[in-house]
């Protein structure tokens, strides 16, 4: 029996099309990155350009190849400059140009803070689109890895014990010259050299001791702050019911650093964060506030915190300074993680309607919600004049209408951080030092927010 198969024939001659132009599908996320990038302003880079010396390549080529690799996985400079030669896509969109790593790693790390302009420029062309309008937004954070290992760091307890045996190895070295009257080599070692190898070790290990003096300052500051304000808030308890409040009374926090206080070698400005899996990783805390009708990304900006209670005034400062032609931000929902009164009221001042669980919402809650409890209506609600704002806003969420916009939360900020991650592949940073991951920071979510546009564009 005969089979037929198709067999591949690369040795006779076809056409191939006469422009590039006709490589790609006309819905193709290339074509849309070009277009957007078309309509950019882009004089802040063109006159960071002295106009000298070989010719440049134009911003706008190195921009559409760094928006288009970071919405598709492609990150690195080494493997962008390889796409040029490799993917149809990345040839549309470099004119048939191949700019080298060095000139796109360059590049990027030059222009982070023009980047960040462009991203609201992105966002007026999106409004101008029909695609935002600003109203209700969802604020969260991720954790992003470093680019750096976690075991290349210092602890304090390690730092006051190599600092001691490094002092205790000098001091030998230093009776060895002595012994054999030399001051330059020894018959084994070079004298010279090992005193000059622990002396520049003195130098990092008390700046390590340093930094982490420094930060355990600061804590003490942080922890002193809020441990003043439970004690007032249960003193205020005690004098209003003469009743000693519940719970147990907070512990006064300790100056100084602590043995397993840390400073990474390879990225200082980095920290250890808590992982999804229970361990820990050395990671940066990537903040994002999401609009919930477009799930396009208004804000962003990057922490060294852990946990997000300080992150709501960096968000809201950052909201202030988008265009006002994108409309305000009426209502904003946070989860337990950014809960705090001082965050309720710093919301409040800015005019915006905040929602944030005091705590995590148990799973399995729907007998209890539509069947075992009463629901208050927003009328009730606003006659409760003596409220505090705390208690107004959870008075709130526990209406129906508070319910159904703070269940939006999950299904807006989630989703984009999951496509962040697991579709973009964006899971740690190339570069390092906080400013310059607050730059790619921004250019992921740039990215983000034209490949949503993208997407929205070809649904519509």
């Amino acid at each position: 029996m005969e089979i037929n198969f198709k067999m591949p024939d690369r040795k006779t001659p076809y056409l191939m099309p006469p422009t590039i132009e006709e490589w790609l599908p006309e819905n193709h996320l290339a074509r849309f990155v070009v277009e957007i990038v078309d309509k950019l302003d882009l004089k802040q880079f063109e006159n960071a350009y002295r106009g000298t010396g070989t010719e440049a390549y134009h911003p706008s080529i190195l921009l559409e190849i760094l928006f288009y690799g970071y919405s598709t996985g492609i990150f690195s400079s080494r493997k962008i400059e390889q796409a040029t030669y490799d993917s149809v896509p990345f040839r549309y969109i470099s004119r048939g140009y191949h700019p080298d790593h060095d000139t796109i790693a360059t590049f990027r790390k030059r222009f982070l803070t023009e980047i960040e302009d462009v991203f609201k420029q992105i966002l007026l062309i999106a409004h101008e689109l029909g695609q935002l309008k600003m109203g209700t937004v969802s604020l969260d954070g991720t954790k992003i890895k470093a680019n750096a290992s976690k075991h290349k760091a210092l602890s304090w307890e390690y730092a006051n014990k190599l600092d001691a045996q490094v002092k205790d190895e000098i001091a030998k070295l230093m009776e060895k010259a002595a012994v054999e009257e030399l001051s330059a080599s020894s018959p084994t070692i070079n004298i010279s050299d090992e005193l000059t190898r622990r002396t520049d070790r003195l130098v990092k290990i008390a700046k390590a001791k340093a930094e982490i003096e420094a930060r355990a300052k600061a804590r003490y500051e942080d922890e002193k702050k809020d441990y003043d304000e439970k004690v007032a808030a249960r003193q205020e308890i005690k004098t209003k019911t003469g009743k000693s409040a519940k719970g147990r009374a907070p512990v006064a926090p300790q100056e100084g650093p602590r043995a397993k206080d840390q400073v990474n070698l390879t990225d200082e400005e980095s920290r250890i964060m808590p992982g999804k899996a229970g361990g820990v990783e050395q990671a940066y805390n990537a903040q994002a506030a999401v609009d919930i009708k477009s799930m396009l990304i208004v804000e962003n900006h990057i922490s060294q915190c852990s946990n997000d209670k300080k992150e709501v005034v960096p968000a809201l400062k950052k909201m202030e300074k988008l265009p006002h032609e994108l409309g305000t931000v009426d209502q904003a929902l946070l989860d337990s993680g950014y809960f705090s009164k001082t965050n309720v009221a710093a919301i409040e001042a800015e005019g915006i309607s905040p929602y944030i669980a005091n705590k995590r919402d148990p799973h399995n809650t729907f007998f209890k919600e539509h069947i075992d409890s009463k629901e208050l209506t927003s009328e009730q609600v606003t006659k409760d004049e003596p409220l505090t704002a705390v208690e107004q806003m959870g008075v709130r969420m526990k209406t129906p209408e508070g319910k159904k916009l703070y269940a939006q939360r999950k299904s807006t900020i989630e989703p984009v951080f999951g496509i962040v991650k697991h579709v973009m592949g964006f899971r740690q940073f190339l570069l390092r030092g906080v400013v310059n991951v607050s730059g790619e920071w921004n250019l992921v979510c740039t990215a983000f927010n034209i490949k949503r546009l993208h997407r929205c564009s070809v649904a519509s």
